[in-house]
């Protein structure tokens, strides 16, 4: 097996820099139907070190959440943000772009968190990227971002738990889903809803519906308000259907 010592190298020459179908003002190394990655197989993978690459995609519910975020800037201006299993750092980009103070992404993936750093660099933001597992931990956030991360039954409930968690002592958690199987829906209410452009060869369709979530009556827990939020949340509008970009 050759290990990939260069991975910000890889990443560039695997990948083409694309816009995001549904958030274009971000551009992302994606795989592409013309590169090699995407020709490979997994087995063809684990040769040479590389697991999945989730990195290389711009998943529905990563694509749903940075759209809100950019819609609604004032939900993280000036905060200190996480985005949790970053991948691509889609999110995390959403979020300096609005405007947030500090923006932290982490995933347990060694290429994902070189792809963060790869992926801010070419959409001129900062992005703290962190290889850790940080279910579990409080480092005092006040916005926690999370997009697919309920495609596992144990990586969800683990997920969902620690979210609730620092949903219930203040922070504002925001959660981007296509109604994957093990989302936790009984205790979320939907906040917006988009049709994203994807990968038929990944989700099986070209258009597929995705929202943006939060915990039922846990915002702002710690003051018991909106606050800044009142604005966002308690006049919405209509639902919201992107066009579809080719």
């Amino acid at each position: 097996m050759t290990e990939i010592l260069d991975r910000a190298g890889f990443i560039r020459a695997q990948t083409r820099l694309l816009p995001v179908p549904h958030a274009p003002e971000i551009s992302l190394h994606l795989a592409h139907e013309a590169t090699e990655l995407w020709q490979k197989t997994e087995d063809e993978l684990g040769e040479i070190g590389l697991p999945p690459p989730f990195w290389a995609f711009a998943w529905a519910g990563g694509q749903a959440l940075a759209r809100y975020l950019l819609d609604h800037p004032a939900l993280v201006v000036g905060k200190s943000v996480l985005d949790f299993a970053s991948g691509s750092g889609l999110v995390a980009i959403a979020a300096a772009k609005a405007g947030a103070l500090r923006v932290e992404a982490c995933d347990i993936d060694a290429f994902a968190v070189a792809a963060m750093a790869v992926n801010a660099q070419a959409n001129g933001v900062m992005v703290e990227s962190r290889l850790e597992n940080l279910i579990g931990c409080d480092e005092g956030w006040e916005v926690v971002l999370a997009g697919d991360v309920s495609y596992e039954r144990d990586m969800a409930e683990a997920v969902t738990d620690w979210l609730e968690h620092l949903a219930r002592r203040g922070a504002l958690v925001l959660i981007g889903d296509p109604g994957r199987a093990y989302l936790a829906r009984e205790k979320l209410e939907s906040l917006a809803e988009y049709r994203i452009p994807v990968t038929r060869a990944l989700e099986d369709c070209e258009i597929k519906k995705s929202e943006v979530w939060r915990f039922k009556g846990l915002l702002n827990a710690s003051t018991g308000r909106g606050g800044d939020f009142d604005g966002v949340f308690s006049n919405p509008g209509p639902a919201k259907f992107g066009k579809t970009r080719k």
